[in-house]
């Protein structure tokens, strides 16, 4: 599933294609985004903006008209010139946007909706947590959310509390098992054991890690971990990062043995080394 920072990098590139530009065609892959099409035509409407929130992407056309989408796990969002040839079959598409030189065409997205204003405020996106890469995020705001969920449920397990999106917006399965190392906390324990000084550092990675790797400079793939630049090949992903997909090999930090369980409902895997991330925090 795409994390915050893909969704971010995404909507940043439409953009910078579509924003401000006229809708010249629209075609619907789904029934229920056709029929407002045929109700409410995008084309002639101008799209005023492309952004992000958490893991969602919402695209405002003029006129009142909010096309929401999640990608879920096999969703994308691709960028053509205007009559290129398109890289995935026709039959995966789900929505197309055309202007005069670009065509923003989402595969295989799930989750699409068109909203309003006022219908926005009551979907699932009114009970997003603080959004990471929002430009006003701040630690100060990171924490209090963490600090407010620990109050409600105190016995939850720190990664899958890192995983909601009502806590915190963005993270994703490999973040949440890379903050948790920076921060040297271990993800199994509970949300009532963490101290102050903890849940300052995994919201100090988290906005740190996710910034970065929304950097214009940014390759693909999420980085958390430098060290040695290769040179006999080039890094894959888990030669860049702390723990994550590293079941079995050494910790970058301490060298022990780095380890992977299920975790919470959905039995999302989590990776941890336990030399660094002690069962008890050192701080109680």
């Amino acid at each position: 599933m795409p994390e915050g920072d893909t969704i971010y990098r995404t909507a940043r590139s439409l953009q910078r294609a579509i924003g401000g530009k006229v809708v010249t065609a629209f075609e619907a892959g789904l029934a229920k985004l056709a029929r407002v099409n045929d109700e409410t035509p995008l084309v002639g409407r101008v799209v005023e903006k492309v952004e992000s929130r958490g893991k969602w992407l919402l695209i405002y056309f003029s006129g009142d008209l909010i096309l929401v989408t999640h990608m879920l796990m096999s969703g994308s969002w691709h960028l053509y010139r205007t009559g290129d040839r398109w890289q995935i079959g026709r039959n995966r598409m789900r929505a197309l946007i055309r202007t005069a030189e670009w065509e923003a065409v989402a595969f295989n997205v799930p989750v699409m909706e068109f909203h309003t204003e006022r219908s926005l405020k009551r979907s699932q996106l009114s009970k997003l947590g603080t959004d990471i890469l929002a430009l006003d995020f701040s630690l100060a705001e990171g924490v209090l959310s963490l600090k407010n969920y620990r109050e409600r449920h105190p016995e939850a397990e720190i990664a899958v509390v890192l995983l909601n999106q009502q806590v915190l917006a963005g993270l994703g399965n490999i973040y949440k098992s890379e903050v948790a190392f920076a921060a040297r906390v271990n993800p199994f324990r509970a949300m009532r054991t963490l101290t102050p000084q903890e849940m300052e550092r995994m919201v100090h990675y988290a906005q740190h890690y996710m910034r970065a790797n929304v950097s214009e400079e940014k390759a693909n793939g999420i980085v958390t971990y430098s060290g040695n630049p290769s040179v006999t090949r080039p890094k894959g992903r888990g030669e860049r990062l702390w723990v994550y997909g590293r079941q079995g090999k050494e910790c970058r930090r301490c060298g022990a043995t780095v380890m992977m369980k299920k975790q919470g409902l959905q039995a999302r895997s989590t990776y941890w080394c336990p030399v660094c991330q002690p069962w008890l925090s050192s701080e109680a």
